[in-house]
């Protein structure tokens, strides 16, 4: 994969990243709850460190999608990566389009769809009618603003909430970073909220009760299809367009030709991979959707969520004022649920685990110790300046004041970073950065008494005061029962380790 490429794949990998948490804030569609960002970037994270081989970013894909969005998105970018120089985007871009649209089983416009319309439709002028390089990506992403745009008055749901597309927003942040990559742009001119600032935020008068699943779940699931199932599945996908469809009307399963989820599941994506096929549904009947893999072949991965937690979490959170928005690094052990109840940011750190590079709050504890006991090397890496740089614009565009409770200097260059930003684009200082000097559990306790006292007060410099006196007494003790974990995280030597568990050291 040509080396521009790659590197544009990251940074709108990283742009997306920084600006998950406002696309959650506005994910009313086609539920409201809340998870479309973190979706978009659990199910991209392999386009951050894309290698030479696509087929194996391919794969990757396939198994990280999450999400309706983050299925449809990984349809798309695995057509669209293959492209080998600039000028291919406007096939793969095409091809991209088409197979996303051909994996939902009810694509309705209004979406991620109709960005990715906008895009084949920009792609398809001939670059020497653009002009200059930066005239060609002004123009790319006009285009792509307007479609976005459109999104508020296309979904009944959307235009009542007032709010545009989150997924459709997504691809948006993506490509705007991406596209100014590849023309060498060092900044992106206008921030987000500057462009769509109308439309990013639910309107009060919104009910999402209305739109709350009762006791739906979100499945994604890989099958390894059996040889005669996968022989039938093929011969259906060359007789019908629509993908999705081949499951949801027109496959049999065993019966003579019965929808296979009849009943039990929509908002249905479909994506085939060889001898696998990924699956994401919303259902009711979780146990009823298992049933009907299994008669396709063996369920090799399987994930859920539930869907009205995350909506009643949803709606709690947009209940929630503070005088003075908190930031932190998500290095204090604090966790995604712990920022929803309490109000504040996380940044995020990535953990590597062998060819995985995912942020550091998106990999559950289970599946870290797991690949640690297998022996596969587990490693952690900072986030990029640019990605940080848009955490800080992201946060700092969208609230008032914001507190930044920073890991400590010594351990990460994050207190720098964050100052260095400040000083250059924090003209009205709106942006308060703390150098707490801890980590782990004392930068948690600090940030969680910090966010139970601004939930008390109206004053946000009695916040930062307050925060000023929780650094300087709190205090953490820390007793680890066995050291082999720090081993496999490169913290501890391995001989060491062995020596500290025979022995029982603390």
């Amino acid at each position: 994969m040509n080396r521009r490429i790659r590197n544009a794949l990251t940074a709108g990998t990283e742009r997306l990243t920084a600006w998950a948490d406002l696309l959650d804030r506005i994910n009313v569609f086609p539920v409201a709850d809340g998870d479309t960002g973190r979706n978009l970037v659990v199910s991209l994270s392999p386009l951050r460190q894309a290698g030479d081989d696509p087929e194996q970013v391919r794969r990757s894909l396939l198994l990280s999608a999450r999400g309706n969005s983050g299925n449809i998105a990984g349809q798309f970018f695995s057509h669209f990566l293959m492209a080998e120089t600039p000028a291919d985007f406007a096939e793969t871009a095409r091809t991209g389009r088409d197979q996303a649209r051909q994996a939902v089983a009810d694509p309705k416009p209004g979406t991620m769809l109709t960005l990715f319309d906008a895009l084949a439709d920009a792609l398809a002028v001939p670059s020497s009618e653009a002009g200059e390089a930066g005239d060609e990506v002004d123009q790319v992403m006009h285009r792509l603003e307007a479609s976005v745009k459109s999104t508020t008055g296309t979904l009944p749901e959307l235009r009542e909430a007032g709010v545009v597309d989150a997924g459709a927003l997504g691809m948006f942040i993506f490509f705007e970073a991406f596209f100014h990559s590849l023309a060498g742009n060092g900044k992106i001119p206008v921030p987000v909220t500057e462009r769509f600032g109308d439309h990013l935020a639910v309107s009060s008068g919104y009910a999402l009760e209305k739109n709350m699943p009762d006791g739906e779940h979100c499945v994604n699931a890989v099958i390894r299809l059996e040889p005669d199932r996968k022989a039938e599945i093929d011969q259906r996908f060359r007789e019908y367009a629509d993908t999705a469809a081949v499951l949801k009307q027109n496959l049999g399963n065993g019966t003579g030709g019965a929808d296979l989820f009849s009943g039990i599941g929509d908002s249905l994506v479909v994506t085939p991979d060889g001898d696998r096929l990924k699956i994401h549904l919303h259902t009711q009947n979780r146990a009823a959707v298992r049933r009907a893999l299994e008669s396709l072949g063996q369920v090799v991965d399987w994930d859920e969520s539930d869907m009205a937690d995350q909506t009643r979490q949803f709606r709690e959170q947009e209940h929630r004022r503070q005088p003075i928005h908190i930031m932190t690094d998500a290095a204090g052990s604090l966790t995604r649920e712990d920022a929803r109840r309490w109000g504040f940011t996380l940044l995020d750190s990535y953990i590597n685990v062998g060819e995985k590079s995912v942020p550091e709050t998106s990999l559950s504890p289970s599946e870290l110790y797991a690949a640690m006991r297998q022996g596969e090397r587990v490693s952690t890496s900072q986030a990029s300046v640019f990605e940080r740089h848009q955490h800080y614009e992201s946060v700092v565009s969208r609230y008032d004041r914001v507190l930044y409770l920073c890991v400590g200097s010594v351990y990460t260059g994050n207190y720098e970073t964050a100052a260095a930003w400040k000083r250059e684009y924090d003209p009205e200082d709106r942006l308060t950065v703390i150098d707490t000097g801890t980590a782990s559990g004392r930068l948690a306790a600090v940030v969680m008494a910090t966010a139970r006292f601004a939930g008390g007060t109206d004053d946000p410099d009695a916040v930062v005061r307050f925060a000023e006196r929780a650094v300087a007494a709190a205090e953490e003790y820390v007793f680890l029962d066995r050291l082999q974990y720090l081993a496999r995280g490169g913290r501890l030597s391995k001989t060491g380790a062995f020596f500290g568990d025979l022995f029982h050291v603390k």
